[in-house]
This record gives structure tokens, C-alpha cells and sequence, in this order.
């Protein structure tokens, strides 16, 4: 675990290009600010080259996706492939509709990724493995989890990140594991969006092991998240958020270490 990584990204303040789900944008772009990166939302094709050029790295979200955002994202893809910056897919209900389905399949293999990040459905249905998904929800299912994201990764030759009450890591041979967290971000829409982009922004000072930056990405919202709801007396899913922001900032690397719980 790189944990050095947090005190690099506040110092560089890497700039994240996010092709974003407009329901949890705002989330988002506070969150990745008050950690210290830069975010960028655009929703016009016609200035997609100079967004990636000013970027370090891309998260697409699959959230709210229309047609112009999906020809966008094509786009995108290629240009950031072309000037090296990696990308961060996130896709959101992949198995809620065929459409969605296609599209994402679509959109990974016209581009490479560096991570994939999604919960046990969003994973499960990218490489066919049946699962009982609710939506946006995780849902249920009785295939192994590990399995099912290593299979992910070297179906698309990247680093999967399959979030939920334990966040697992993989290249397809290495496996991480991040068991911090709270119940609160499954009350709170948007918190899976926000590790995505987290996840970029991390990718951005790490280069060279896109691994060690999705592990350290998890871990501190994981850990932030779980310090957060420690000091609460109650579940209250829209103070966890904007508790969650202001701690996203002044989160050290001590505090995390101190509760850290990884594999």
C-alpha cells in the first residue's frame, strides 16, 4: 500500500476529466477537490481534445448515458489512449438493459482502460457471470467474487476494482483487498461514482502501478468514510456526505494507517 500516493496527489493536484453521471456530478467535483485533485466536467464532444490534453487522467461514467454522451465517450477514449492518460470506466447498471449492456461492451473494446471500477453486479454482468442486480444496487449472487473480478480483469486487460463492503483489487493475478468502510455509502447515491473518480485521480500520480493506485484510492475513501461515520450517532445518509467532503480534505496519512484493515 502506497499510502505516499495521498500527499503526492495534494501536491500535484492532477487535473480529472470527468464525462460524468449528472445525478451525482456535484458529489464528484467536491469530493475530488477537497482531496486535492482537479476536476473537469464537459458534456460537449467539440472540446474533447483540449480536455484530455489539459488532463491527467479520464473517468467515464455510464450513469446517465444518452447518445451524444456515448459518442463523446468514443471519442474521449481514443484521444486519452493516443496522449497516454489513463482511463477509469465506470459502469454504472451494466446489467440493468441490453442497451447498457452493448454500449459499455462497446465502449471497451474501442479503447483501452486502465481500471475498471463497480460493484458485484456491474462486474458480474461485464463477463456474463449471472447475478441478481437491482439497478445502481450491488444486488446478490452465489458466484465467488474474487474470481469473478479476476476474470473481469483479464477479460479486459486491466485493473478491476469490485467495490462493496470489502473492496476487491486485481490485475488478474494480483488480489487486494480493502475492508474499511461503512453501511452509510450504500445509503449514499453517488459514493461508488465518487471512488471512480478518485480512483483516476490516484492513477494520475501513479503511472507506472495502476494496481497500487486503485489499493490506495480505495483505502482512503474506505477509511475516510468509516472515520466519518464513527463520530455519528445516527445513520444520516446526507450529513455522511458532507461530513465525508470535509474529511476527504483533512484526512492524514496517519489517521488511515492507524485503522487500515487490507490484504
Amino acid at each position: 500500500m502506497k499510502l505516499d500516493l495521498l500527499k503526492q496527489l495534494r501536491s500535484e493536484n492532477p487535473i480529472v476529466f470527468n464525462i460524468a453521471n449528472f445525478v451525482t456530478a456535484q458529489d464528484v467535483a467536491n469530493g475530488l477537490n477537497a482531496i486535492g485533485a482537479l476536476p473537469i466536467m464537459s458534456a460537449e464532444i467539440q472540446e474533447a481534445s483540449d480536455m484530455v490534453k489539459i488532463s491527467s487522467a479520464v473517468c467515464l461514467n455510464l450513469g446517465t448515458l444518452t447518445a451524444l454522451q456515448i459518442e463523446q465517450m468514443k471519442v474521449v477514449g481514443q484521444l486519452a489512449n493516443e496522449q497516454k492518460k489513463p482511463i477509469v470506466f465506470d459502469p454504472v447498471a451494466v446489467g440493468a438493459s441490453s442497451y447498457r449492456q452493448s454500449v459499455a461492451e462497446a465502449l471497451l473494446t474501442g479503447f483501452q482502460v486502465a481500471v475498471i471500477r463497480g460493484n458485484a453486479g456491474e462486474i458480474a454482468a461485464l463477463v456474463g457471470s449471472a447475478w441478481q442486480a437491482k439497478g445502481i444496487d450491488a444486488g446478490t449472487g452465489t458466484g465467488d467474487l474474487v474470481s469473478i473480478a479476476q476474470a473481469c480483469a483479464v477479460k479486459y486487460h486491466c485493473i478491476v476494482v469490485l467495490s462493496g463492503p470489502t473492496d476487491l483489487i486485481t490485475d488478474g493475478q494480483r488480489m487486494g483487498q480493502v475492508n474499511n468502510g461503512t453501511q452509510l455509502f450504500q445509503l449514499h447515491v453517488g459514493s461508488g461514482d465518487l471512488l471512480s473518480s478518485l480512483v483516476a485521480a490516484f492513477t494520475a500520480v501513479a503511472p507506472d502501478d495502476y494496481f497500487e493506485a486503485a489499493q490506495t484510492a480505495c483505502l482512503v475513501l474506505a477509511a475516510t468514510g468509516q472515520l466519518v461515520a464513527k463520530q455519528m450517532t445516527a445513520d444520516r445518509p446526507g450529513t455522511f456526505g458532507i461530513d465525508l467532503q470535509d474529511k476527504l480534505h483533512l484526512i492524514t496519512v496517519k489517521e488511515i494507517n492507524k485503522i487500515a484493515s487490507v490484504r
